[in-house]
């Protein structure tokens, strides 16, 4: 029998735990901002003019500890077509702890969701590194896989998470993003 906390984690619910995800503890703090005093909440709904700009994203952890951050749309194209998921829309690495994304090493610039159909799950992984490793990037943003990147990189499982959903803005029926 499950856990109550893993029934009622967001990450369970909205399927990134088992779509892009095995389970893991979240052990460091992950803020994820598009708009300042507003962070991203697990399963809220984003408009793609309101995530057109890099996010200001703030790890917690150790200053010696460095970190690296990607984020995937595991819906690409579209949810009920999923043949090139996952798509890589940012990749940072050695971003020291208790600092910000933009002190790390921008690996694959920052793309801005433009999803065409369906409802998208945005996904920010972080993960520890061993020290200050060489983290190398994917030669393509498609057919990304976040588990085989942390394997070919020697990352180890996720140590925080954070998703939001995204349509496109004029998209018919659907949920109401802000």
């Amino acid at each position: 029998m499950r856990d109550l906390r893993e029934i009622r984690d967001p990450l369970v619910v909205g399927g990134v735990v088992g779509d892009v995800l095995d389970p893991f503890t979240r052990c460091i703090s992950l803020r994820v901002f598009y708009t300042p005093n507003h962070p991203v909440v697990s399963g809220a709904g984003l408009r793609p003019s309101g995530v057109s700009s890099r996010p200001r994203a703030c790890v917690g952890g150790e200053l010696r500890t460095f970190f690296t951050l990607v984020l995937v749309d595991p819906d690409s194209p579209s949810p009920s077509n999923r043949m090139k998921r996952e798509y890589l829309h940012w990749l940072v690495t050695d971003i020291p702890g208790s600092t910000a994304a933009s002190f790390g090493q921008e690996a694959v610039s920052y793309e801005a969701p433009q999803p065409t159909a369906g409802i998208h799950r945005l996904v920010f992984v972080l993960f520890r590194q061993t020290d200050r490793q060489t983290v190398r990037a994917p030669a393509d943003r498609e057919y990304f896989s976040t588990r085989v990147f942390a394997q070919h990189n020697s990352l180890g499982p996720p140590v925080g998470a954070v998703y939001f959903n995204c349509q496109r803005e004029n998209g018919a029926g659907g949920r109401r993003f802000m």
